[in-house]
């Protein structure tokens, strides 16, 4: 393995991110895949997610921590940069940070939203450090900031019986996802990935905290922004159709807009294509290996090449620009789908996002 030393200080993330639109229109980059199935193969216990063997930091909160997947990159930050390392050894071009729900919206379910801001920053420095170890001049290595949808959202009731009912307000999404991307940001991520959208308000406000952020700290980065078709409807949880969630939020100029999770590639397929249709931007494509499956070792039943071929055909027909996996992927997965795009070419597309944040 060829490594490189850690970028200079004068260069900015945005500087190092800002080559990402022109990588986008040479070849069909490749997104890690899922975080969660590899920790869960690791069968940590609660000790574990404490981190009782190196700190007594964590040994008397009150509720169980076990399943907090954000908390380890501060109790067993070697397992998380393991499974970075994992994934970059299979040909991944970005890899994400482990801060899906790393928001203090999300980290109240633990009784830890103070630790939002720390989860952030540790979790974006060790995809920092395991990037830095991989990248080369010929092949340069991306940390994409993960944003997740939080368990609360600002346009469905959480009571059935009450359809105008909130459980959060706009402006606490914005506050918790300003702190997340201060986080990230001061970690050292080179871009912002907005994913897992299934309430297109949540986005929004995500979207409008990475904004005023930009603002306030004159610094830019690229940002991705990918939904979840949740069933064979074809719309997102909160009602849009794929075209009209492109519609909605287009004014952001992603750097990529697509989908990720929730359905296998085989049944996303329609929906890709309507946005590579649709889409003046790159398009990213990461499904879940398929659907789930207790008997299998990822909980998932794809094999890391069905997933491939599945992922290939996006390509073989001009889909796509960025793909990679979600739930159930492994780096196997990610292995073979690597493989798979070295003989395919990036969809065209027509905006210059190279041009535009030169």
């Amino acid at each position: 393995m060829q490594s490189q030393e850690s970028p200079s200080k004068s260069i900015s993330p945005y500087t190092r991110g800002a080559t990402l639109p022109a990588l986008l229109k040479e070849r069909i980059l490749i997104l890690d895949g899922a975080m969660g199935t590899m920790i869960q193969q690791k069968k940590f216990t609660e000790e574990d997610y404490r981190g009782l063997k190196t700190t007594s930091r964590f040994a008397n909160h009150p509720v169980d921590l076990k399943g907090n997947n954000e908390l380890l990159v501060i109790t067993q930050p070697e397992a998380i940069l393991d499974i970075h390392r994992q994934y970059l050894e299979a040909g991944a071009d970005l890899i994400e940070t482990n801060t899906f729900g790393a928001t203090s919206i999300a980290q109240e379910d633990y009784k830890m939203p103070e630790l939002a801001h720390e989860m952030n920053v540790q979790a974006a420095k060790l995809a920092r450090q395991a990037c830095d170890q991989y990248s080369t001049s010929d092949k340069p290595r991306f940390v994409a900031g993960a944003i997740g949808p939080t368990p609360k959202t600002a346009s469905i009731s959480p009571d059935v019986n009450d359809p105008g009912a909130r459980n959060v307000n706009f402006d606490s999404l914005r506050a918790a996802y300003r702190e997340q991307v201060e986080g990230l940001f001061e970690g050292g991520v080179d871009l912002l990935l907005v994913e897992t959208i299934f309430d297109t308000l949540n986005a929004k406000a995500a979207l409008f905290a990475i904004d005023e952020f930009f603002e306030k700290s004159g610094e830019r980065l690229p940002v991705m922004i990918s939904g979840t078709v949740t069933d064979a409807s074809g719309r997102i949880l909160s009602g849009q159709t794929v075209e009209a969630f492109w519609n909605s939020l287009r004014h952001i100029k992603p750097l990529t807009f697509g989908l990720n999770c929730a359905l296998g590639a085989a049944l996303m397929r329609p929906y890709i294509a309507e946005l590579a249709r649709v889409c003046d931007t790159a398009v990213s494509c990461y499904p879940n290996a398929g659907l789930p499956n207790p008997m299998s070792d990822t909980g998932f039943d794809e094999t890391p090449e069905v997933t491939s071929g599945l992922v290939d055909e996006f390509a073989r027909d001009g889909l796509v620009n960025l793909v990679g996996g979600c739930c159930g992927t492994t780096p196997d997965h990610i292995r073979q789908i690597a493989k798979a795009m070295t003989k395919r070419k990036p969809r065209p597309f027509h905006s210059d996002r190279a041009e535009e944040m030169a």
